[in-house]
């Protein structure tokens, strides 16, 4: 096992050569510059850091400098969508008049949830295209998770709404949404309110699916995830996501790696966790998961822990959801362009 990981680390550093990565994807870079031209039949992941997210560089600071994380958001966003312009990413993202919602995953409680930064600045961006403040949605699954994170919760119309779908006015629809394996009721956030969502997923260990990014987020938008956990989540996770609300409304993943966790998870635990100062820009979910998969286990890595699959939970949904039956992205090292900024 130890050689096939070490195969699968050496194949993913290849393949960020390949797609011109300019700083070795997990190094300790600051924010900085790159040459991110497209590439031709590739999935397109940029990792965007700045070690002094947290002020002085060392992590001390339990919540990083606000103005800091609008900088990092832009920088992700203008290299992703190859602009100098911060404003011109978020025109090829959204429309206004379209009702956004950014999903936020705040399971794990305060430490390893999506910053209230990251959604300001999101938000901020969003109302500079046009977007109106009450066509802004910040949801989760329930209140008091939004709430014990720092999220206020306003139903107000004149500003962005914060809600769970938990909510005495939202709900879960009546009827069975059914794929595969996945037999589930949606939250009516995102089949009746939302025209499009952005997902904003931590980047963390999963004690069941290995990890949980951009599609184990997805949980958290029905009403009976405790079903889907068998067998590493599989094959739940990608029949969850073929879902033809999931898959047709998600337009972005902006993966809050600012504190990230490799063992220990879902939930916080701060011996398990460390400031990697980052983001992760993606519309490939798959080669989103993938690659921050592989920074988990450069982490582990490091620490001298087993891999994933030696633990006995390796992320095996990521190869299902990349299938001829799913077809959701790829996890194909040699398919993924990785860009670090």
């Amino acid at each position: 096992m130890k050689n096939k990981a070490g195969e699968n680390r050496r194949d993913f550093l290849k393949s960020c050569v390949a797609g011109a990565v300019v700083a070795g994807v997990g190094g300790l870079s600051q924010m900085g510059s790159a040459s991110s031209g497209p590439v031709p039949g590739k999935s397109k992941v940029v990792i965007a850091r700045d070690a002094m997210l947290y002020g002085n560089g060392n992590g001390t600071s339990s919540t990083p400098d606000s103005s800091r994380v609008q900088k990092l958001l832009d920088h992700a966003m203008q290299t992703f969508y190859e602009t100098s312009d911060p404003v011109a990413p978020w025109k090829k993202l959204v429309r206004p008049g379209e009702v956004v919602g950014l999903k936020v995953n705040t399971i794990a409680g305060p430490g390893l949830s999506t910053h209230n930064a990251l959604v300001d600045a999101i938000c901020e961006r969003l109302k500079q295209v046009g977007v109106k403040a009450s066509d802004i949605v910040i949801w989760d699954r329930t209140n008091h998770e939004l709430e014990r994170v720092g999220f206020q919760i306003s139903r107000d119309g004149n500003r962005e709404r914060v809600i769970g779908t938990d909510d005495k006015s939202v709900g879960y629809e009546e009827n069975a949404s059914v794929h595969g394996s996945v037999n589930t009721r949606l939250s009516k956030l995102l089949t009746r309110t939302c025209h499009c969502m952005i997902n904003l997923p931590i980047l963390k260990d999963h004690s069941g699916a290995g990890v949980t990014l951009a599609m184990k987020n997805m949980y958290g938008v029905i009403h009976n995830p405790g079903d889907f956990h068998d067998n590493n989540c599989c094959p739940y996770i990608a029949d969850l996501n073929s879902i033809p609300e999931i898959k047709g409304k998600f337009r972005l993943v902006i993966c809050d790696a600012m504190t990230a966790c490799y063992e220990g998870g879902p939930g916080f635990k701060p011996q398990y966790s460390w400031k990697h100062n980052g983001l992760i820009v993606a519309t490939d979910p798959v080669a989103h998961d993938y690659t921050g998969w592989q920074i988990i286990e450069r982490k582990r890595a490091e620490l001298k822990l087993k891999t994933l699959e030696e633990a006995g939970r390796p992320p095996k949904y990521i190869a299902i959801a990349a299938d001829a039956q799913h077809r959701l992205g790829t996890n194909d090292p040699r398919r993924i362009a990785v860009v670090e900024v």
